[in-house]
């Protein structure tokens, strides 16, 4: 039988909407009716209903490992790639597993320093990992080392999801567009970096490293309040950076938006980098990065709750009608 396929994926990255809906969400399986948020297009959490009033939230991503960055730093960077989708929900990460499909080269104390640092992480924010395969395969290789995986269990109306944004909210970032881009490049590329902008630039630059999770700006937003308290929606600016993950947001609850690009707040130093690499800030990749759309009356409490831990946060514009 001839299989024929209209769109095609890309050589690298993502898949495309059109591939999702084409080939992926026409085949998910045994349909189930306690899944509340399946997989969508610009929706970072699957929601499923466990009766009682309780639901679970969970999330996959590639184990994303980046030697160059030290074993440490690297398993930092995972496990934040994770939590920070997962808390979207509104859910604090709870349970975590992972398949390790390592490259043969990885040495037995590499292994040990990464796997430690990722544990210790763990630890502190009280995941608990329990379950996961781990093996060396010929033809793996870095970054993308496997999979992990973490879920947490809540109330059935606590929870939200980039589907539930409403007409009058607000549009806030926190920290500023491109932070992901220009933190890689300033790790990957420090030479180039200090060359143009002298050392002391360049080691502070680096820094921005530890900006590229969303899991503290996530905790704060439901700790202030969910849906009719305040927070509507939460989503992380990775693919296509602020542009595409307001867009994601907007389709995902069949919204329009109104933008005001000379309020998305680019970092000084980011600005620089995106400049030396030619990257368009607003566009450019920000794992770190959180959307969130809250509404009007909370939004001048939601900026303080959040200035209180460090984040400094932006409203950027507004939800409006779909035709909009």
């Amino acid at each position: 039988m001839e299989i024929k396929v209209k769109n095609r994926m890309p050589q690298l990255g993502k898949i495309s909407p059109e591939i999702f809906e084409e080939i992926i969400y026409p085949n998910l399986g045994y349909k189930n009716e306690s899944v509340i948020t399946g997989p969508k297009h610009g929706i970072d959490c699957a929601v499923t209903d466990i009766g009682g009033g309780r639901v679970m939230a969970m999330t996959c991503d590639p184990f994303y490992i980046v030697p160059q960055y030290g074993w440490e730093k690297a398993a930092w960077f995972a496990f934040h790639i994770l939590a920070s989708d997962l808390a979207t929900s509104g859910f604090s990460p709870q349970f975590a597993a992972a398949d390790l499909n390592l490259p043969p080269e990885i040495k037995d104390e590499e292994f040990k320093e990464m796997w430690e640092a990722f544990s210790k992480e763990c630890s502190k924010y009280k995941v608990s990992i329990v379950s996961g395969h781990t093996a060396k395969y010929a033809g793996c290789s870095w970054p993308m080392a496997g999979g992990g995986f973490m879920w947490s269990f809540g109330d059935k109306n606590s929870y939200v999801t980039p589907a539930m944004a409403r007409e009058g909210d607000l549009i806030m970032i926190t920290k500023g567009a491109a932070v992901e881009a220009a933190a890689i490049m300033a790790c990957t590329f420090p030479e180039k970096v200090e060359e143009a902008f002298g050392e002391n630039f360049s080691k502070k630059s680096q820094d921005i490293f530890w900006q590229m999770s969303a899991l503290e700006d996530c905790l704060v937003c439901s700790s202030y309040g969910l849906r009719d308290r305040g927070v509507t929606s939460m989503h992380d600016a990775t693919e296509c950076g602020v542009y595409g993950g307001i867009f994601e947001v907007a389709r995902a609850s069949q919204k329009g938006v109104k933008l005001y690009k000379d309020k998305i707040y680019v970092d000084p130093y980011v600005e620089k980098i995106c400049g030396l690499f030619e990257m368009d800030p607003y566009s450019s990749i920000s794992e770190g990065t959180l959307i969130i759309t809250v509404k009007e009356k909370h939004a001048d409490n939601l900026k303080e709750a959040l200035g209180e831990k460090g984040i400094k946060s932006f409203i950027c514009g507004e939800i409006r009608p779909q035709k909009e």
